[in-house]
């Protein structure tokens, strides 16, 4: 599984979290506009990005070249993640997935888990 890693904020922590929950998993760090074509390019399965609302910055670029249909917004601000939600999204075949900051220990290891039993 090649997962690659965009969103605005702690980059390098969120491909530490995910290295540390599967180390098998590839991760590249890559900017939003680079991190969505490579979802859609194929040169990587799914997308992961945080930022402050949890949509904005994290899924912004996603959005825009992947289409909503592949996005899931999994926190936001007051809303933490819901590992049945990410299921779901995962199950549905979503790519990309975003979340706010502060959720992101919970929403990697959610999103990885749901990734994992797909």
């Amino acid at each position: 599984m090649k997962i690659v890693i965009g969103g605005q904020v702690d980059k390098k922590e969120i491909e530490q979290l995910i290295n540390k929950l599967d180390s098998s998993i590839t991760t590249m760090v890559k900017s939003d506009l680079e991190a969505a074509m490579a979802i859609k390019t194929g040169q990587a399965d799914y997308y992961v990005g945080a930022c402050h609302t949890g949509g904005g910055g994290a899924l912004a670029m996603a959005i825009a070249l992947l289409g909503m249909p592949n996005c899931e917004t999994v926190s936001m601000p007051g809303k933490q993640p819901v590992a049945e939600a990410i299921e779901t999204a995962v199950n549905k075949g979503k790519k990309a997935f975003g979340f706010t900051a502060d959720h992101k220990e919970q929403a990697v290891a959610m999103i990885i888990n749901a990734l994992k039993n797909k």
